[in-house]
């Protein structure tokens, strides 16, 4: 099979779909892998790297595009991408189409198959191929909200630490799963006071057992919301529904209990985000405000530490890259239930059914086992 994998192009994305260690990988497996030139300067990886690897350097991202079999991204297809798409082509990445009816439309409209890292989702519940992106942006959530809590940045002038007589921020984490734990821990360890909030008994257990003592996990009903909003200082959504719309458990109307010059870190903003004021920004343009509170919402936060991200994704995806590789997508999800939950659109079909229903577009739904079968 030919592997492509085209430089990212989204605002400040410094990672990268292929290392050259993934690369080998599938040059070794017998596969041809095509890198657009300077695909990987982000992430600290020269094209002789790739070349090295056995991978051929192409010039341009349509000749990248043109010639693959399999597109490996870390971010879904942008506008400006889409001509590029092919029927059948298979594109690997993270997509997040509950979020994004364009983007849905438009791979329906050119008919790829898309394996969304999102929804890969092996026996035992866990996503593999979210998790270690989850574990950087829950880490780097804390450092942003702190950031952002200073006066010359719209907050409320606090220093998350405290200092000796001050005492330091309170932190309210929605979602004890892997970005909330990884951010309850390093808020923690800022020496915050840390609240997290989830239905989940079993997860509430887990923090209590596994947290610093400066971390209270919480039952999460409209009680302990109200009482969090009004002490926060800093708010991190960290809420997952794999491959639908995040619910939104904070509305507008909300944020006039918050103080003013609090911070929102929406971490859930690329599924839609769990803040009612919340709508994508940029790392080029961060955040903004709403009733006084500073909102942060990048959806692509990892890309702040490309290096890290790009590394630890590709740990992650060669495994499954190479099975489609070998086997073809079909085959591949017939033999890989962890695949097959995250084939989210064949030819046409949208085959995850979250997707079809955040957009109302039922009609284009099958499921995944009528397509494979």
């Amino acid at each position: 099979m030919k592997i492509g994998c085209p430089k990212e192009i989204k605002n400040n994305e410094f990672r990268v779909g292929l290392t050259p260690v993934a690369a080998k990988a599938y040059v070794n497996a017998g596969h041809e892998v095509y890198i657009e030139k300077g695909a990987g300067v982000g992430s600290g990886v020269t094209d002789e790297k790739y070349q090295a690897s056995g991978a051929k350097i192409l010039a341009t991202a349509q000749e990248v595009w043109g010639i693959a079999d399999l597109i490996s991204k870390v971010k879904e297809p942008l506008p400006q991408e889409y001509d590029l798409m092919k029927e059948g082509q298979v594109i690997y990445a993270s997509f997040h189409f509950a979020a994004d009816k364009e983007l849905t439309k438009a791979c329906l409209e050119k008919r790829i198959i898309a394996v969304a890292y999102e929804t890969v989702r092996e026996s035992d519940g866990t996503l593999p191929l979210l998790r270690p992106m989850s574990e950087i942006a829950g880490s780097v959530a804390p450092l942003l909200g702190a950031f952002y809590l200073s006066k010359i940045q719209g907050g409320e002038g606090l220093l998350a630490t405290g200092v000796p007589g001050v005492a330091p921020a309170n932190v309210l984490v929605l979602g004890g799963g892997v970005v909330g734990s990884n951010a309850a821990r390093i808020a923690a360890g800022m020496g915050a006071k840390v609240t997290v909030l989830d239905v989940s008994l079993d997860a509430l257990e887990r923090l209590k057992t596994t947290m610093p003592a400066n971390v209270f996990p919480v039952y999460s009903d409209s009680s302990a919301l109200e009482a969090g909003l009004r002490e926060a200082d800093i708010m991190i959504g960290s809420v997952l529904v794999p491959g639908a719309k995040t619910p939104q458990l904070v509305k507008r109307e909300d944020l006039k209990i918050m103080k003013k010059g609090a911070v929102v870190v929406d971490i859930a903003i690329d599924q839609g985000g769990c803040f009612e004021s919340s709508h994508p920004t940029t790392h080029s343009d961060p955040t903004f405000i709403e009733e006084g509170v500073v909102h942060y919402c990048v959806p692509n936060v990892p890309g702040i530490y490309s290096r890290t991200a790009s590394f630890a994704l590709n740990n992650c995806t060669i495994k499954y890259g190479l099975e489609i590789a070998a086997k073809g997508v079909v085959s591949a999800c017939r033999d890989d239930n962890a695949l097959k939950s995250g084939l989210n659109m064949y030819k046409g079909a949208i085959t995850f059914e979250p997707v079809a229903k955040a957009h109302a577009l039922e009609a284009y739904y099958r499921p995944v086992d009528e397509v494979i079968r």
